[in-house]
């Protein structure tokens, strides 16, 4: 990862790690100094926890943190003050929190959380008094902090979507732009390195569905954003069909390398047709970001549907030509028309065309 990819993961993560230092200190200060408990571990902790600086159901966590921690420590508790601390007290305590916690929920969270939190007890916590009930608040409060951090120090859902979505949308548009380039020069090396760029693009697809749930997490919780949830809209419908134009890219690129490879004749229109595509591929991108509807986009993407023939080309060229036509089906869909609208756009394939390639769409 070069620096400028570092800072811009900084840029990306700054607001969750400045919403965790900020709530990690007030839960500190409202577990020791309102609640009067004198080492409340695990408010700061479940801050971390609950907000993190991944992408996430933060709404969950605080539950399976709570639950978790309340687990660990009263198993702890209860067994401790019997059988004292030791290393096979440790493994009991633990083998019964997680087992306890499985047996309650299959969150992962819960689960660690639970054989953690008993970890602690049977170690550096152990038992007294009313300990067991004061680590169980201070969760609670660390968890409460967290999402009062969220939602008076949020970041803002709809510039949060477009920083992931823009990763698809631009992956998907060098790609067919890569493909295009390697048709019209006939090296099948272009054709393949569009494929492994292509391919590396999942995590894009993964990191932006993780931010659209965040954002509209933070849409509902926080009072400052909600006017905001209409926004996210846009990128809810294309969320999918990305995904699918993406994947159906990566076939298309494949094939490109078997056409390529074997000197198959393509169609001299096909390059051009790929680029319009790219370039509508980002002419969505920047509608979406500017919260308009993508009417331009879809004038864009309904205009190279209705230049596609139903000649024949050959093997290879008909699975691409195809694959080009899932492409346009999935993009329109991306822009917010439905199935039956975007498979009308385009001209009827013949018979065996259809029978043969209609998968891919």
């Amino acid at each position: 990862m070069h620096v400028h990819e570092r800072l811009s993961r900084l840029r990306l993560m700054a607001p969750p790690i400045g919403q965790c230092a900020v709530a990690a200190a007030l839960a500190w200060l409202v577990a020791k100094d309102l609640l009067g408990h004198s080492r409340p571990f695990f408010a700061p902790i479940a801050v971390v926890v609950c907000i993190g600086v991944g992408l996430g159901v933060r709404l969950r966590r605080v539950v399976e943190l709570v639950v978790g921690v309340s687990l660990g420590v009263g198993v702890g508790d209860l067994l401790v003050s019997w059988i004292g601390s030791g290393a096979w007290q440790i493994a009991l305590v633990v083998a019964l929190a997680m087992a306890v916690a499985v047996l309650l929920d299959s969150g992962s969270l819960i689960v660690l959380q639970a054989g953690s939190s008993a970890v602690l007890v049977a170690t550096l916590l152990p038992p007294s008094g009313t300990g067991g009930i004061d680590r169980m608040v201070d969760a609670l409060v660390g968890g409460l902090m967290g999402l009062a951090a969220v939602a008076l120090l949020p970041a803002s859902p709809s510039a949060l979507a477009h920083r992931h979505a823009a990763g698809m949308f631009d992956a998907l548009a060098d790609a067919l732009r890569g493909i295009a380039e390697a048709i019209e020069k006939s090296e099948s090396s272009l054709a393949a390195e569009a494929l492994d760029a292509a391919r590396g693009s999942q995590t894009n697809v993964e990191e932006f569905k993780q931010a659209l749930e965040t954002s509209r997490e933070i849409a509902t919780i926080s009072p400052l954003h909600r006017h905001r949830r209409a926004r996210l809209e846009g990128y809810e419908k294309a969320a999918v069909p990305l995904d699918h134009a993406l994947r159906n890219t990566r076939v298309l690129a494949r094939r490109a390398i078997v056409a390529l490879d074997g000197s198959s004749a393509l169609p001299p229109w096909l390059p051009g047709t790929l680029r319009a595509l790219a370039d509508a591929t980002l002419l969505l991108r920047d509608e979406l970001a500017e919260g308009r509807t993508p009417e331009k986009a879809h004038e864009a993407i309904m205009a190279v549907a209705s230049r596609q023939g139903a000649e024949r080309w050959g093997f290879s060229a008909d699975v691409m030509i195809a694959q080009v036509r899932s492409i346009i089906v999935d993009l329109l869909q991306a822009t917010g028309a439905d199935r039956e609208e975007a498979v009308v756009a385009l001209p009827p394939l013949d018979a065996f065309t259809e029978k043969d390639f209609s998968e891919g769409t």
